[in-house]
């Protein structure tokens, strides 16, 4: 760990207890492994907690399993209750439906840096488990060339971020009052979020040549939301915002 930095793993996860048990798996065999891992449950069923209560004694660092109950994808409420309980300093945040490959937590380490976020990538499954084509070039890992696209702090784009692999300093979280709560249903949340951070002066970092998670197959979510959400996003453009009125405060 760079000096006495602490690190929170913060996964989230709604009624896939299988896909959870892969994930933490791959937490568990990390070259440098998190403080602790903050499970933030968006409302799922009694299996998954049962599942992190068998899990935990024998975990190599402390398991946090934050739940509340399921009133729809409230994936922006939860992870702010999740964050409000995290002890961290740093957050790495990632998806309960994408494997860290072992060296996930050292490669965030090895690039963070105070007045920067982090957006990494993600390497696509097929259904069959197999790495999508497009996407075998993600599976690289290589210091070097990890620490030059660090460096060049290029001029900031949303398409760079992703949910699934993401890390952030909780003062500056805590400082745009964390995820906005007013987004609720698939998409935005995570965007909307980071040009918050942007606004308020924190730099993008991209994690590529490392951070490597692979997504499992699963079919699309509703996108009912969507439209909506992204309104919320273009007014926060807009305002160029830099706090949001329901979010980690309350």
């Amino acid at each position: 760990m760079k000096g006495h930095t602490q690190i929170t793993l913060v996964i989230s996860t709604y009624n896939w207890v299988e896909a959870l048990e892969r994930v933490l798996d791959g937490v568990r065999q990390q070259t440098v492994l998190p403080d602790e891992v903050v499970i933030a449950d968006d409302g799922s069923s009694t299996d998954t907690k049962d599942f992190i209560d068998h899990i935990r004694n024998a975990f190599p660092v402390p398991v946090h399993h934050v739940w509340h109950e399921d009133c729809g994808f409230r994936r922006s409420v939860i992870l702010n209750k999740a964050i409000a309980k995290a002890k961290g300093d740093y957050i790495i945040e990632i998806d309960g439906d994408v494997i860290p490959e072992r060296h996930f937590i050292q490669d965030h380490v090895d690039i963070m840096k105070k007045g920067h976020f982090v957006c990494g990538g993600r390497v696509m499954l097929q259904g069959n488990g197999a790495v999508r084509l497009s996407h075998v070039a993600n599976l690289c890992r290589f210091r070097l060339l990890r620490k030059m696209v660090a460096a060049i702090e290029p001029k900031f784009s949303e398409r760079h971020v992703r949910g699934c692999n993401i890390a952030f300093w909780r003062d500056d979280f805590i400082a745009i009052n964390g995820y906005n709560e007013n987004i609720t249903g698939w998409g935005h949340e995570d965007r909307e979020m980071v040009y918050r951070l942007v606004y308020r002066g924190v730099k993008e970092r991209r994690l590529k040549f490392g951070g490597i998670v692979k997504h499992i197959y699963h079919e699309a979510p509703s996108m009912d939301s969507k439209s909506r959400n992204y309104s919320i996003q273009r007014e926060t453009i807009a305002r160029r915002s830099t706090w949001c009125e329901n979010g980690i405060s309350k």
